[in-house]
């Protein structure tokens, strides 16, 4: 049976550059934002989920054409203008929670979904009353999962990772099960001022009742860990009496190589400053003892340290001797099991506020009775990720000092005794015990202890992110910094300990209000499940065909498992009598994980095969599921680096795109989501672009043909010039594509055709590679011929020769007569110097500034562009819009110039060329209303449907 499928909004137009501002800002936001509730590594942009989801399910407002029926062109562009204005209202954090917008955008899903079944009646799985269900088989930090169910879709989440699976039960599944219940924690546990009763919508009763049993945990732990975090004496500089620690300085410490020494441990130090704020600035001083065999630390106010550091890329130095201490050296110390630690110093709370105290100052810390209390678990390697295991550290355990552990374990003892007291608790407030728990589908008081354990569980993962040996602290801003501020473990040489009992930050009330705040914000909206599957081999329990968005591995970007298993030691003990299956192993799955794997695999194509063959697998899930009538979209993280000299690739990119190609789906759309904007100097050319590429998937026809490589490339040449013109150009109210992500967004056209054929066959007869083609598809892109003047032809074949240097004038001479010009007329243009045996192309800065078009009566395309280039960067857009209005009919050659002078930068590493020509393109917006003020300028954008 033939599916009729409107063509969805997601593979004709995005206000993109609307969604990726608002992904940006996101970045900002902490308070309330999921990514707060437990770190997980390259979360999705809520903003990007919810606008992506809502674009790949409502028709666009053009689908009528595509079915064989007319359509009114002006019509679908004001109706398309709406469901941008949607979008954007979507996007933003502050309706993150707003009903009328999201009602809206849930109406207009509806609406779409309805539309489609229509087209389709009878057809099993098309139910206008009932939305397909919504499945991330990669769901990870949970971003789409939980975009889908704010967004009205019964939402499965699935991963093979079981600290995701726990994330996501905690986002979308326990929310909706006690939705509008009222807390069942004593009054006594409340805080101050308890909130309003009526107020206990959606969530917030679970939000407060992690509130009330944290703190129950946190008075508990107290008891039991007080002798070990006791209050110190504070010397008589800072008035006697005594102050709570808040935080102890240490830093690692390796006998000194050098025999002078006498054996002496000597301090690893990255950094004695404390603080650095303007005049409150303090550091640590190492004084060195008068025979030169010992150290103490004391601190010293004002100025900077005169020893900065002790340990750096390349070794440390002695500060008994003077010596080098060489970095094989100190590896070796640590693999021996011979590298210690030297508290420095601390941070303490006296009754006069904050001060630091010298470790000179306070009676030494005496660990050897406490002992070793974290659970065994190995880490396994990957090279630049886990760099501690070449110091020594090869188990999770040697993470954390002894008394890091035995607070973690005294607080993870108590999530598991809380249970018992909130399910007595919940009882006596009148929630029926139905003695099934979270697993059983349980909705009374079994069920709803273990739910607050589980948030409890999440505050024990964040306090285990502060409570180890690799912060660092932050002497700016004072603080100590969490060990995962990159995706990966490495050596930290002096580090912050947290007092745990405290309410500073890092410690465990600061981690309960930080999830409690994420709680409030759930939407509780429909039904959501959690479990541990793996993608290659199976795909949620349901019959019915689902709307598939996901956000799978990168290759071998992050290596999740490796580092998960920093929490799941943590998370183990708390939750495995209430999932058992999901924590019956001792650390997290690894040969199953798909990614290529350095650290089970010696030799890389190994590795690459076990991504492909089993994303292969997970995509083919994918594709046996997924509703007919809806495109999947599937993010794929993408550097700026992978775009070089053959054009945008690079190895984890080929692998996956050969993946999806061979699970049968034709690429109907990519679209470059940004999660750092990066259209200003600082970050082009450069690897700070965060990018990730959504594909826009559909099923390829069953009765694909194949054809050869001059047909493919006959076709792309003829489609492909249209789908650029689209994206330099824009649509109406839509920014254009930037030129920084032209070369990624150019794949989708490119490899909707490549993907649709069966195979695209070499003159030999074998199929062609994804390599091939991306090399094709981003050779129409840098090398297309456009109907430039002769002028500009030469310049822009000069430039990619010489860029900005001179060149001899010979040279010069055979271009310009082969572009149908000579290097006399391009100088008597403006745009070259030509002298003393040489040719140089202007600067943009080196253009006079009181040119005007209108005055000029030989313009070529490249003087008009770099004029507008100095104007826009010497007095703005106004200036820049100014020149435009003064030659509208150039405007679209202008465009077009810019992008392929930022792709030729681009390909050649110019970072500085290339950002003149990116800021042009990413003003054009405010340039063209500038220009439109002066009256002469009609909007040259459009878009075809």
């Amino acid at each position: 049976m033939t599916i009729k499928t409107p063509k969805k909004l997601i593979e004709v137009a995005l206000p993109l550059d609307d969604i990726n501002v608002a992904s940006s800002k996101e970045k900002s936001i902490r308070h309330g934002h999921p990514s707060t509730l437990h770190l997980w590594f390259a979360r999705r942009p809520l903003a990007a989920a919810r606008a992506i989801l809502f674009a790949q399910m409502v028709n666009d407002p053009g689908y009528e054409r595509h079915l064989g029926r007319g359509v009114n062109k002006e019509k679908a562009k004001i109706e398309r203008e709406r469901l941008f204005n949607i979008i954007r209202d979507l996007v933003k954090w502050e309706n993150t929670d707003n009903q009328e917008v999201l009602d809206r955008a849930r109406a207009e899903i509806r609406k779409s979904w309805k539309e489609t079944c229509d087209l389709n009646p009878g057809v099993p799985g098309f139910d206008p009353n009932v939305l397909p269900v919504f499945h991330d088989p990669f769901a990870g930090g949970g971003s789409l999962p939980l975009e889908a169910q704010r967004l009205g879709f019964e939402s499965y989440a699935t991963d093979l990772n079981p600290v995701p699976v726990v994330l996501n039960k905690a986002m979308i599944e326990i929310p909706p099960r006690f939705k509008d219940k009222p807390p069942v924690g004593p009054q006594s546990l409340a805080a101050n001022q308890e909130r309003i009763p009526e107020r206990w919508l959606g969530a917030r009763g679970l939000s407060e009742d992690l509130r009330r049993y944290g703190k129950w945990v946190g008075q508990e732990a107290s008891k039991r860990l007080a002798k070990h975090y006791a209050p110190i004496k504070l010397p008589k500089r800072l008035g006697g009496g005594t102050g709570t620690v808040l935080t102890w300085l240490w830093c690692r410490t390796v006998a000194s190589p050098n025999p002078a020494a006498g054996g002496a441990h000597i301090p690893l130090a990255k950094s004695f400053q404390l603080a650095t704020r303007e005049g409150r600035e303090m550091h640590i001083v190492p004084k060195v003892a008068a025979d030169k065999r010992s150290y103490s630390f004391a601190i010293q106010e004002g100025g900077s340290p005169k020893l900065t550091s002790t340990v750096g890329g390349r070794g440390g130095i002695c500060i008994l001797t003077e010596s080098p201490i060489p970095l094989t050296y100190i590896r070796a110390e640590g693999v021996s099991g011979r590298m210690g630690q030297r508290m420095m110093a601390a941070v303490v709370n006296t009754p006069n506020g904050k001060a630091y105290v010298a470790a000179s100052e306070m009676e030494e810390l005496d660990f050897s009775a406490i002992e070793p209390t974290a659970p065994e678990a190995d880490i396994l390697h990957w090279a630049g990720c886990t760099n501690v295991v070449v110091y020594g550290m090869k188990t999770f355990q040697s993470l954390f000092n002894v008394r890091q552990q035995l607070a973690l374990s005294t607080f993870g003892a108590l999530v598991v005794e809380a249970r018992d007291v909130i399910k007595r608790d919940a009882i006596k407030s009148g929630l029926k015990d139905d003695g099934l728990g979270l697993e059983q589908g349980g909705m009374g008081a079994t069920a709803y202890a273990e739910a607050i354990s589980v948030y409890l569980t999440c505050a024990i993962g964040r306090a285990a992110d502060y409570w180890n040996t690799l912060t660092s602290w932050e002497s700016g801003g004072e603080f100590v910094a969490h060990a995962f501020t990159k995706h990966a473990l490495p050596i930290v040489w002096d580090y912050g300990e947290i007092n745990p009992l405290t309410d500073g930050g890092g410690s465990w009330v600061s981690a309960l209000g930080w999830i409690a705040r994420v709680i409030d914000l759930l939407p509780a909206y429909k039904t959501g499940h959690a479990m541990q599957l793996d993608a290659a081999k199976s795909s949620i329990p349901n019959e019915s065909q689902t709307v598939v968005s996901t956000d799978p591995p990168y290759y071998d970007n992050v290596p999740y498992s490796n580092l998960s298993d920093f929490f799941y030691i943590w998370m183990r003990p708390c939750l495995r009598q209430v999932f058992p299956d999901i924590f019956a192993t001792r650390q997290t799955p690894k040969a199953d994980e798909l990614v290529a794997s350095h650290s089970l695999y010696a030799d890389i194509n190994d590795a690459m095969r076990h991504f492909t063959d089993g994303m292969t697998l997970a995509l083919r899930q994918m594709h046996a599921k997924s509703n007919e009538s809806v495109p999947v979209t599937i993010y794929y993280a993408f550097k700026q680096s992978d775009t070089g000299a053959s054009g945008t690739a690079s190895s984890g990119w080929e692998s996956f795109l050969e993946s999806v190609i061979k699970a049968d789906f034709v690429i109907t759309g990519t679209w470059p989501v940004r999660t750092e904007r990066s259209s200003r100097g600082r970050a082009i050319g450069s690897n700070a672009l965060a990018s990730s590429i959504v594909l826009v998937c559909r099923k390829r026809d069953t009765d694909a043909q194949t054809v050869s490589r001059r047909e493919f490339q006959r076709e792309l040449k003829d489609q492909l010039s249209e789908a650029l013109d689209v994206m330099i150009g824009g649509a109406e109210g839509v920014s254009p594509v930037a030129p920084v992500d032209l070369a990624q967004a150019v794949i989708g056209p490119g490899m909707a055709i490549f993907s649709k054929y069966s195979a695209v066959l070499e003159a030999d007869g074998s199929p062609m590679t994804v390599h091939t083609a991306l090399t094709i598809i981003n050779k129409m892109l840098t090398e297309g011929a456009d109907d430039f003047d002769s002028d500009t032809q030469f310049c822009l074949s000069w430039f990619d020769e010489q860029g900005w240097s001179a060149g001899e004038f010979g040279q010069a001479d055979v271009l310009a007569r082969a572009k149908g010009t000579s290097v006399q007329g391009v100088a008597a243009a403006g745009v070259v110097e030509s002298g003393s045996g040489n040719v140089r192309l202007f600067k943009p800065s080196e253009y006079p500034s009181d040119w005007l078009p209108e005055n000029d009566n030989n313009t070529p395309v490249w003087e008009a562009l770099h004029q507008m280039i100095r104007a826009l960067q010497a007095q703005g857009e106004s200036a820049s819009g100014e020149l435009l209005a003064g030659m509208p009919a150039r405007a679209d050659h202008i465009r077009n110039l810019a992008y392929r002078l930022y792709t030729l930068c681009e390909r050649k590493g110019w970072a500085e060329e290339a950002m003149g020509y990116n800021e042009l393109i990413t003003s054009w917006t405010g340039i063209e209303n500038a220009s439109h003020e002066k009256g002469h300028f009609g909007s040259q954008m459009s878009i075809e449907d």
